[in-house]
């Protein structure tokens, strides 16, 4: 990762509790400036615990969160001034028109761009004078993005951004994501449970697992370090199979499929000398690598 005079989000050993639930543990991570930064992990896992402590809604009492170098609890309106911040529930007032909600936000950010901002609206077709409890869900995700996106923040947060939309406006949100971070080179941090969707946008991907980080890297790393095969045995194999760097086993009998992590000549030799014959080496999609790492971690406990 980047030095640390060069990360948007400096998080060190967090760790949250509530109750007895443990939803953060031991958390440590680095966002470098101009990036876009995906946070994976299935529901509950703690990336919207994580987002809080970010925005300062949560103070962190085991371990450190830094944002561009300043604390988000004691330096709330410095780092709030520098975020755009969209909730997975879209909290915004459904009384008021879009064209008021626009009005209304703008007042709170001196660098707000009203050209930008009535160029995302009709990039996503929003009627200034509907109000906000009419719009779809779609409608309303692309509204609080909007307000997100249109005084041009350091930082964007994006909380499961398309949870729940339908493909186009999916799309169209990580489009204008895209667009942000390529146009300005700011950075964006969003949290997801969909795979594919950080897979298309991320340059770096943290994923998390019952409160604890189990990888985060670039993703093209995250990518050449591990790999898939099919393994053909002679006879079939009562039991999965075991060697250094194997994730996950999945299969029966005399065919296995393996994801793996390290080096893949190292794993290729390790899969020839346990007798198999290599019928099918692939590079895994995230949803495989998550899903291994997810295995592994559960069966670890």
């Amino acid at each position: 990762m980047d030095a640390m005079s060069d990360a948007a989000v400096e998080v060190r050993n967090l760790s949250r509790s509530f109750g007895r639930k443990r939803v953060l543990d031991d958390v440590s991570l680095t966002v470098p400036r101009g990036c876009v930064f995906g946070l994976l992990g299935e529901n509950g896992a703690g990336k919207t615990t994580l987002i809080k402590h970010l925005l300062g809604a949560l103070k962190a009492k085991e371990g450190e969160v830094q944002v561009f170098g300043m604390d988000p609890v004691r330096d709330t309106v410095d780092v709030l001034s520098r975020i755009g911040y969209l909730s997975e529930d879209r909290d915004m007032p459904g009384w008021m028109r879009v064209g008021q909600l626009l009005r209304y936000t703008r007042a709170f950010y001196p660098n707000w761009d009203p050209g930008f901002a009535e160029e995302l609206r009709t990039t996503f077709r929003l009627d200034k004078k509907a109000r906000i409890k009419q719009l779809s869900r779609g409608e309303r995700a692309q509204a609080g993005l909007l307000i997100a996106l249109a005084h041009r923040p350091d930082l964007l947060l994006l909380d499961e951004p398309s949870s729940g939309l339908d493909a186009i406006v999916r799309r169209n949100i990580l489009g204008a994501i895209v667009r942000t971070v390529a146009d300005e080179g700011r950075t964006v941090f969003f949290s997801s449970h969909l795979l594919d969707e950080v897979e298309r946008v991320a340059d770096y991907v943290a994923m998390i697992v019952d409160g604890r980080v189990v990888l985060c890297d670039k993703l093209d790393h995250i990518k050449d370090a591990h790999h898939r095969f099919t393994l053909r045995f002679p006879e079939p194999q009562p039991e999965p199979i075991e060697f250094d760097g194997v994730l996950l086993a999945e299969g029966e009998g005399r065919e296995w499929t393996l994801t793996c992590h390290g080096s893949l000549d190292s794993l290729a030799a390790l899969a020839e000398k346990s007798g198999a014959q290599i019928v099918e080496q692939a590079t895994p999609s995230l949803e495989d690598i998550f899903v291994a790492r997810a295995g592994a971690r559960e069966l670890a406990k």
